[in-house]
């Protein structure tokens, strides 16, 4: 596979070019030994396109996390205290995980344990592979990467999303790098406030 567009949002990719130059080397030389064709495995039942084969998400998700993983990328989790109050959640947000629980119970508001869980992180740079679907895509880019930022676990994050190209020869559902790079710009330069690198690959 190939990056063929990239996105940086609040000077991720600039960030990453200073700070990380080895690791962001290593991510491009991933995506580089990702044989797409190889994961051409899926046979359509779709009406639209039936009998016809397809790139699998899940087994161009399997090749990349093996490569990842390789190169000790490891899972991460940021985990908080949520409950129903917003004035609150504001008061509690950077504070340490016990803390929270405990000035929630202080204001006699029950306090309910969430987290995020990134599938790629290493030296505070998190990356997904996103070739699920299209509703992924924003959680990833607006509430997952921004969780970890804000919890101040990462510098900056990167989602790996298949080009239009490639997500047509895919069943119908997955997400592309047009669209999320459109559904990003349309929030504005500020938002999310997390630096962010968006990479479109194809085969």
């Amino acid at each position: 596979m190939r990056i063929a567009q990239l996105y940086s949002h609040l000077n991720g990719h600039e960030w990453l070019l200073i700070h990380r130059q080895p690791l962001w080397e290593e991510i491009q030389q991933t995506i580089a030994l990702i044989d797409a064709e190889a994961c051409r495995t899926k046979v359509s039942k779709e009406s639209t396109m039936m009998g016809r084969l397809l790139y699998s998400p899940k087994d161009i998700n399997r090749r990349f996390g093996a490569e990842l993983r390789r190169h000790g990328w490891t899972e991460n989790r940021t985990s908080y205290w949520v409950t129903d109050d917003a004035n609150l959640i504001r008061q509690t947000l950077q504070l340490p995980l016990g803390e929270q629980k405990a000035r929630i119970e202080a204001q006699l508001k029950t306090p309910i344990f969430s987290y995020n869980q990134t599938d790629f992180e290493k030296e505070r740079v998190a990356l997904e592979v996103q070739f699920g679907k299209y509703a992924f895509i924003a959680y990833d880019l607006f509430v997952k990467h921004m969780a970890f930022y804000v919890g101040n676990k990462i510098d900056v994050g990167i989602e790996i999303l298949p080009m239009k190209s490639m997500q047509s020869q895919m069943s119908s559902g997955p997400g592309y790098y047009e669209g999320a790079l459109y559904d990003l710009v349309r929030q504005g330069r500020g938002v999310p406030a997390v630096p962010l690198v968006l990479l479109g690959v194809d085969a």
